[in-house]
């Protein structure tokens, strides 16, 4: 849609207040649409997207905003908009002095700044992945994080093969291609309302980023299992799962969340899969999931976690995180995995999950867990994947990274309980 003057003043106003970070920036933009009806469809996604390109880019705009004249918010707003809607569309609804200073700041090389700040992440998540990257591939994630994720879908098995899908999307006049690893896994080209599609409501497809997918097949179910989802949330991994096992055998979706588990209900009658359970549970360590134990095949553990995996959709996390939160989940994470444990039968796998990219919630997390249970033995994840006929160079962790595998940032471990 053509920008107008009026829609610079409401990004200004809504940027204002996501920049207080007093909550997710998903929950503020829709409160802030629900608070001004008349604002159309296009126009929403103008301002939204205008306001998430700051967010990517905060560090990296902040410094120029250095600079120009008005609030730093109304700056802070216009490299929004040029980000997204380009100069020329700026020019009739700005001053010729701001118009001045966005010529100037868009004459200037990214790579001329310094790299703490062409990283746009704060000092602590910059340290810690620079324990892991060199600056060229530090440099490379960072940028990676500054672009909106792709649209990745899966096929469900139950109901349609990944061709079938493809062709469908393209009938429908949707471009998309296969996923390079996952094997039900599509890629969309841009954002298409998929909703009102017939592959949507006869459930075909779920939306489920690749990394994500890719999790569910190093928890490689079988047919006539007994699963355990001990963190299933909304059920994106559980359908998944769910899929893989053919709708046969048992599975499990534990979540603390009555409002998260009521998510799962609409995608479940449309996946067309019987073999899920649904349990609401007060905590890890609920006497539900005291009756299960010794008994259950497989175990995933998608873990409460930093969520900074997931910067590319939730770029306001990176500023909304501490090494104080960070701190604060460790031992909830380690009670999870530790309770989730118990569920598992000899012989029978557990898989610990983030979308985190630091070590603290991640192998320090894993190497604890083993330290302590000597009676779980780590299986390499890429010999997993192997098994199903999924190349990936992971070693003994799934690590995938958004600049490498155009994923979300995933970390995984797979743990076998050593058999009597």
């Amino acid at each position: 849609m053509k920008l107008h003057g009026f829609l610079i003043g409401q990004t200004e106003t809504l940027l204002a207040e996501v920049l207080k970070f007093a909550g997710p920036a998903d929950a503020t933009t829709s409160r802030f649409f629900r608070a001004h009806p008349k604002l159309g469809h296009a126009e929403r996604g103008v301002i939204a997207e205008a306001v998430f390109a700051v967010l990517r880019r905060k560090m990296e705009y902040g410094h120029l905003a250095e600079s120009g004249s008005g609030s730093p918010a109304r700056r802070l707003a216009l490299l929004g908009l040029m980000q997204t809607n380009g100069r020329g569309a700026l020019r009739p609804f700005v001053s010729e002095a701001e118009h001045a200073w966005l010529e100037h700041v868009s004459k200037i090389d990214p790579a001329s700044l310094p790299l703490r700040v062409r990283t746009n992440l704060p000092d602590w998540i910059h340290q810690a992945l620079a324990t892991r990257f060199d600056a060229a591939e530090l440099a490379q994630l960072a940028a990676a994080l500054n672009y909106p994720a792709p649209l990745d879908l899966r096929a469900n098995a139950q109901k349609a093969t990944r061709d079938q899908v493809l062709a469908a999307l393209k009938a429908s006049g949707i471009e998309a291609g296969a996923t390079p690893f996952a094997p039900y896994g599509v890629r969309v080209v841009g954002k298409p309302a998929l909703t009102k599609l017939a592959l949507f409501t006869d459930g075909m497809i779920e939306v489920q980023d690749e990394g994500s997918q890719l999790l569910c097949s190093l928890v490689a179910p079988k047919r006539g299992e007994m699963v355990v989802d001990f963190c299933a949330g909304a059920g994106g991994k559980t359908l998944a799962l769910g899929a893989a096992m053919r709708s046969t055998g048992r599975l499990y979706a534990f979540d603390v969340s009555e409002k998260r588990l009521a998510k799962l209900k609409p995608r479940l009658a449309r996946s067309g899969l019987s073999n899920v359970n649904p349990v609401l549970i007060d905590s890890e360590h609920d006497a539900k999931i005291k009756r299960l134990a010794g008994k259950i095949d497989r175990v995933l553990v998608d873990a409460p976690c930093s969520g900074l995996g997931t910067l590319r959709r939730n770029p306001d996390l990176k500023w909304r995180q501490s090494p104080a939160s960070i701190d604060e989940l460790r031992p909830k994470q380690a009670s999870i995995l530790a309770s989730a444990a118990r569920l598992v039968k000899p012989g029978g796998r557990l898989v610990y999950a983030t979308c985190s990219v630091l070590d603290a919630e991640n192998e320090q997390i894993v190497a604890q867990f083993v330290a302590d249970h000597p009676e779980f033995v780590l299986v390499p994840a890429q010999q997993v994947l192997a098994d199903q006929r999924i190349t990936l160079e992971t070693g003994d962790y799934l690590s995938l990274w958004p600049h490498r595998h155009a994923t979300d940032g995933f970390f995984a471990a797979v743990l076998e309980r050593r058999a009597r």
